[in-house]
């Protein structure tokens, strides 16, 4: 990574093959684009004093806040001798901290990498090594999980690490080494000089490094500019009409793309205030949604489901809550169409996007849309899309299946990986994201199903999405999976992997009787059913088929 990520992080994507013959029209298109630690440092007085910020179980933050802790935070990192283009990492929970972290990584034009808090040494230090991290923070422990042992086994190996920086530490007699007080050196910063704010980093230079929670394969390092990040921003604001009345709660992990770009937003406009919730448990996202008068959110599928479940079982119907948008995981139809029905003024969508191309779809949230929005993924939003098929023929117009390919001004750079950013884009600059569907003529975008995700079973692919579909509109069925399997005669079968509801029973016969009555031809039935408790996910809260296919496969 030290060899991608250097003096001019963004010099070595220019060099990509899929920039060649794509660029001089990109660099026509560019307008000028403000860091995000611009809006920061140039904030108006009469705004101050207005709260960025929300931690549930903690502080309101004002934007003088974000300026006053963001500058000691600036200075401590000068003090480290960090420069323009290093890697900063963070395993950090949803704490307030993050958001000054990665402010004043902004500020000084270095690239910050979050990483997921639930992580553990296989992963992390996969991810410190590719990232050729120089300054790692953690905390000391978090939900029983201890974190400087399991750097401190890690650190030897990562030869680029020069610091780590333990926050909430209660016992600091146990940091030695690289391993230091967050909170002493912020403490310890000398503020008596006048603070000069750095010249701003260069737009197209790298800003974030997040490293794909994906359902397959060893994790991809994206590489986002400052200016594509301004665009996923931007999109969301011009799209929703974001405005000073409107409260943004967030329960993803801000090291998550999606969660990532709210504190980015609440700095950009300095409209609205974003509310953090930090350990998830649907009752008090019920009541942090209340207390704050939230009106809209992003997250994935089993957020939505469970806040809807906690709603039935109170008769609370969140009048404040205008719109959720739903995505990162498969959404159910029926799941989009019940919100309206248990929430007073809500409309829930899909919308469809991931860490390389955030929110292709902006979703649909008028009320007379509420079928499309359920039934589609959503209105595509600022972003090239066409689709091919096998033989790479664009087939958008015909509306027919295919791979998607996406291109526009909220796309990643490339991966840390020169090989396989050159593989992820076609001659044009259009990335392959390898899902597949299909676009309307109206401007929605239609997910079928992930390549991966396919079942061909004696030649035939069957999309798994369209089994799941079907399988969670049964009222015993509480959540489903579908994958492949081993079959003798044809490849492939069809497994189901299901959560019953409380109480429910079900038979494989049951279930097969079901998929006939609901019209599902008989090569989409089931050969087996296996009965879980919970699935494993990943940090979005995609149910992590890899593992399913494992067992299913005998690996």
């Amino acid at each position: 990574m030290s060899t991608v990520v250097g003096s001019d992080p963004c010099a070595w994507a220019e060099s990509h093959a899929y920039r060649r013959g794509v660029q001089e029209e990109a660099d026509s298109k560019k307008e000028i684009c403000h860091v995000t630690s611009d809006y920061l440092w140039s904030m108006s007085e009469d705004c101050l004093d207005d709260v960025a910020m929300v931690f549930h179980n903690g502080p309101e933050v004002t934007y003088r806040d974000l300026q006053k802790t963001t500058k000691k935070v600036v200075l401590m990192l000068q003090g480290l001798g960090l420069k323009k283009g290093d890697v900063v990492s963070a395993q950090l929970p949803n704490w307030e901290e993050f958001v000054y972290i990665n402010l004043a990584c902004c500020t000084l034009g270095l690239v910050f990498n979050p990483i997921i808090h639930i992580y553990r040494g296989k992963e992390l230090g996969f991810i410190l090594a590719d990232a050729g991290t120089k300054l790692l923070f953690i905390p000391e422990e978090y939900r029983s999980m201890g974190y400087v042992d399991m750097v401190k086994e890690l650190a030897p190996k990562i030869g680029s690490l020069k610091h780590v920086l333990v926050l909430r530490s209660e016992d600091t007699s146990k940091l030695d080494q690289i391993f230091k007080s967050y909170e002493l050196l912020v403490q310890g910063v000398d503020q008596s000089s006048e603070f000069s704010v750095p010249e701003a980093p260069d737009p197209d230079h790298v800003k974030i490094l997040m490293y794909t929670s994906g359902t397959t394969g060893t994790p991809k390092g994206v590489l986002h500019s400052h200016r594509s990040m301004a665009a996923v921003v931007d999109n969301v604001v011009n799209f929703r009409e974001i405005n000073e009345s409107d409260v943004y709660y967030m329960p993803s992990p801000l090291a998550h793309i999606t969660g990532y770009s709210a504190c980015e937003m609440i700095v950009r406009t300095s409209l609205h205030k974003a509310v953090i919730q930090d350990k998830w448990n649907k009752s008090d996202a019920v009541d942090f949604i209340l207390d704050t008068g939230s009106t809209f959110t992003v997250g994935a599928t089993p957020f939505l489901v469970e806040i809807l479940d906690e709603c039935r079982r109170r008769k609370e119907r969140l009048p404040t809550l205008k719109s959720f948008a739903c995505g990162g995981a498969s959404v159910p139809p029926e799941l989009i169409r019940s919100v309206s029905e248990i929430l007073e003024n809500c409309q829930a969508f899909r919308v469809y996007g991931s860490t390389e191309v955030p929110l292709v779809s902006q979703g649909l949230t008028a009320r007379s849309e509420l079928e499309r929005a359920a039934t589609t993924d959503g209105r595509i939003y600022n972003y090239d899309v066409k689709v091919i098929d096998e033989n790479g023929e664009d087939i958008t117009a015909r509306e027919l299946d295919g791979e998607l390919l996406v291109k526009g001004p909220g796309m990643f750079l490339g991966y840390t990986s020169v090989e396989q950013t050159e593989k992820a884009f076609d001659a044009s600059g259009y990335f392959h994201t390898g899902d597949i569907g299909h676009v309307l003529s109206n401007g929605d975008i239609v997910i079928t199903d992930r390549m991966k995700d396919i079942i061909i079973r004696g030649g035939e692919n069957i999309s798994a999405k369209e089994v799941e579909d079907v399988l969670h509109e049964h009222e015993n069925i509480r959540e489903a999976a579908v994958v492949s399997q081993p079959n003798e005669r044809l490849g492939e079968g069809v497994c189901a992997f299901i959560i019953l509801a409380s109480d429910a029973a079900l038979t494989l016969e049951e279930v097969n009787q079901y998929l006939r009555l609901k019209g599902l031809a008989k090569q989409k039935q089931l050969e087996n059913m296996i009965i879980v408790d919970s699935f494993d996910r990943t940090a979005s809260g995609k149910i992590r088929k890899d593992i399913l296919r494992n067992i299913t496969w005998g690996k």
